[in-house]
């Protein structure tokens, strides 16, 4: 099936490490210009590599931090000025600290806020005043499945998420009259294959960052499908989304989780 997505321009933040990965080398075999927003440079230009080699019609790393909104500028510029327009919003970045609320400071749930969902505002904003002339566009948020049930040691995390979920219908109805698109994905535990897979900003960092072989492996025989997710599975679900063949789908939450959450 053609997507659709062959010359399109696609602007992917938190590009270079885990899901983010994923969703650029997805994008790349549909021949897709790529336009990689990152603040680890090196990991980025390592992932455009390889998307080039992947079939992607170009690619550019911008360095952008998602919380500065000049520097969400300047990445949108440089999309446009290399590729005429921006087509395709995936909103990636997200991070989190593992721990219990009682244990969270003020000084973090500014940091958890600030990436999770000023950085998706400021993206959001720059691609809906490139968009909304060109009467066509679609953007995708990548969210978490602890928006939707609740997760002990992400309460903040959770609590942002669910307002990028509530965010983003929002701004599917606003602007669906010209024809843009807007959907969330919501992934459940996605653990990169390797460290080399991510950088070293990613809280995936380290092998050990959240969970152990152990535990890992106890997440995976609690989930309906027996497995933990992987980069590619939430890629394959933002690429969907964001092609024709979702041409007629927007508002919407998918969970990508192994049946981790089952929200009807």
């Amino acid at each position: 099936m053609d997507l659709g997505l062959k010359g399109k321009s696609v602007v992917i933040t938190g590009g270079g490490s885990n899901i983010g990965r994923g969703i650029v080398l997805a994008f790349a075999t549909e021949g897709a210009h790529i336009t990689v927003g990152d603040l680890d440079e090196v990991q980025a230009e390592r992932v455009s590599e390889l998307a080039r080699a992947g079939g992607a019609a170009s690619v550019q790393v911008i360095k952008t931090d998602v919380t500065d909104l000049e520097q969400v500028k300047a990445m949108f510029k440089a999309a446009t000025d290399k590729h005429g327009t921006v087509d395709v919003l995936v909103n990636n970045v997200g991070w989190d600290q593992f721990l219990f609320f009682t244990q969270t400071t003020p000084e973090l749930w500014q940091k958890i806020i600030q990436i999770n969902y000023v950085g998706l505002l400021n993206c959001t904003k720059c691609a809906l005043d490139i968009m909304v002339p060109n009467n066509k566009g679609a953007i995708v948020a990548i969210s978490s499945d602890a928006s939707r049930s609740g997760e002990p040691r992400e309460a903040v995390y959770g609590g942002v998420k669910a307002a990028v979920n509530s965010f983003m219908k929002t701004i599917a109805k606003e602007n669906g009259r010209y024809g843009i698109r807007c959907n969330v994905v919501c992934p459940g535990v996605t653990v990169p294959t390797s460290t080399d897979e991510v950088g070293s900003t990613s809280m995936w960092a380290k092998a050990d960052s959240f969970f152990s072989a152990e535990q890992f492996e106890k997440i995976a025989k609690s989930l309906p499908l027996r497995k933990l997710g992987r980069p590619e599975d939430t890629a394959n679900a933002v690429v969907f989304l964001a092609s024709s063949a979702a041409g007629h789908i927007t508002g919407q939450v998918l969970s990508v989780s192994g049946g981790y959450t089952m929200i009807g």
